[in-house]
């Protein structure tokens, strides 16, 4: 499981069955500052995940990728191997908070 940031979304007229009415995000995963360990940062990678939570563009989420992308009861049938599968409220590191979605 890994966290990511929301930066967009996706949209294909032209999918398989399967895929017709499944949201398309696009997430960025985040790590803890190394040097710091005070902030989330983004690794510059990008993904496309399904989202089966209602996220939106500036969250932060839980993803998971591989098989374990087709394990909840909503993409248990999808070709996929990326989903978001949580919205992340807060992120505590060594008893501090360095992400709070309140904020």
């Amino acid at each position: 499981m890994f966290l990511a940031k929301v930066t967009g979304s996706v949209v294909s007229t032209q999918k398989v069955d399967e895929m017709v009415g499944q949201k398309l995000l696009v997430v960025e995963p985040l790590r803890v500052d190394e040097k710091k360990r005070d902030r989330l940062q983004g690794t510059g990678r990008t993904f496309i995940a399904v989202d089966t939570v209602g996220a939106g563009e500036g969250e932060v989420v839980l993803i998971v990728q591989g098989s374990s992308a087709r394990f909840t009861p909503d993409t248990k049938t999808l070709p996929i191997d990326c989903a978001i599968v949580g919205i992340v409220d807060r992120v505590t590191v060594e008893s501090d908070s360095i992400f709070n979605a309140n904020d």
